[in-house]
């Protein structure tokens, strides 16, 4: 299964006619608009790529709409297997269990205020 968040953008005199199509669509969830800026947020769902591309440009196509652009997705296949690369790799890395380290010439890189301010 994969999720997919879409911008879809329209005249802000459009909005209410592009929010209701996305509403009552079987291809969207409306989840949040901005009538001023004309930008609603919706996601669709497919069972691969090909079937959010589809829906994609369904949406597109619709009355009004000027761009729909995919920004974040989910890809439940590309997840599983970044999930297997964590699993198999060794939760500790090897330079913390030598001895030879000394603590004192561990240096520290997560504290970015000391960076840049």
């Amino acid at each position: 299964m994969n999720i997919s968040s879409i911008v879809v953008q329209c005249k802000s005199e459009h909005f209410d006619a592009v929010k209701k199509w996305c509403e009552e669509s079987t291809i969207c969830d409306y989840h949040f608009g901005d009538k001023e800026k004309g930008k609603i947020i919706v996601t669709i769902e497919g069972e691969n790529v090909e079937e959010e591309i589809e829906k994609l440009r369904q949406i597109q196509m619709a009355p009004y709409v000027i761009s729909a652009d995919m920004m974040m997705t989910y890809q439940e296949d590309m997840l599983d297997e970044e999930f297997k690369k964590v699993q198999e790799k060794d939760p500790v890395p090897a330079w913390l269990n030598d001895e030879n380290i000394r603590a004192e010439d561990i240096v520290y890189q997560g504290d970015l205020k000391k960076k840049f301010f």
